[in-house]
């Protein structure tokens, strides 16, 4: 049985209004962005669904602070994000966001444990790193070595790492594109869990239309545009979706 919840009902953390984003190759111009207009609400799981080249991955970017508009305006919590300075996305970065890419990104130096607490030092309110492991089901590997680790476990470290930092918002980009399936099934799981759990805001990008049955929200992304926004009228389980 999924989950039902009121997403209109919850106050809008993201405004994302009129975003243009363009780059120069050469002596060409190529719009990534299109003139999105797209709200997000506290506590949503919404799926950003797009091929490649839709532009998915530089809207999740804008968002996350990690790249700027061409014109546009992406407001966070009523603060526009557009008019931030390097060093305030910097902080925005640091102590509101977690970041999940496709590559797990941990240093193969550190344990499990030493790598989530690499995030919690350098966050205002963190989780306990193994208090975040154990949310993500490896409190028993947490001595292991990234090597020790299969490539879904490192996925679920490099998730507590990003849920560690206490975030208000997890940008998940493409976070089960290097993973078999099943691998990918017990990924989105934790990520979903971690979203009833805690209430994190959960964003995540794919190319993978099924996932979108696990959120609240779909927004479908072609060729820089908006072309859909879906609302599910419940949540799937993981367990009733195949692909």
């Amino acid at each position: 049985m999924g989950i039902a919840q009121d997403i209109t009902q919850q106050p809008i953390i993201y405004r994302v209004v009129d975003l243009v984003k363009e780059y120069r190759m050469g002596e060409v111009t190529v719009a990534a962005l299109r003139g999105i207009t797209l709200d997000v609400r506290e506590g949503e799981f919404l799926v950003i669904l797009g091929h490649s080249g839709s532009g998915k991955s530089t809207l999740l970017n804008i968002m996350g602070g990690l790249d700027t508009p061409t014109s546009g305006q992406v407001f966070y919590c009523d603060q526009e994000l557009t008019g931030y300075t390097e060093r305030q996305l910097t902080e925005y970065r640091r102590h509101h966001i977690g970041f999940v890419f496709q590559f797990y990104n941990l240093m193969p130096s550190l344990t499990a444990r030493e790598n989530v607490e690499m995030a919690t030092e350098i966050s205002e309110h963190p989780l306990d790193p193994a208090e975040a492991l154990g949310l993500v089901g490896l409190q028993s590997r947490e001595d292991h070595f990234p090597s020790q680790l299969s490539g879904g476990e490192q996925q679920r470290v490099a998730i507590a790492r990003a849920v560690a930092k206490g975030p208000h918002i997890l940008l998940c980009d493409e976070p089960t594109g290097a993973l078999d399936v099943a691998t990918g099934k017990i990924v989105l799981q934790v990520l979903a869990d971690v979203n009833v759990r805690t209430r994190t805001t959960l964003v995540v990008i794919t190319h993978n239309a099924v996932i979108g049955e696990l959120a609240d929200r779909v927004v479908r992304m072609q060729d820089g545009h908006v072309v859909e926004i879906k609302v599910n009228a419940a949540r799937k389980n993981v367990d009733q979706v195949e692909w």
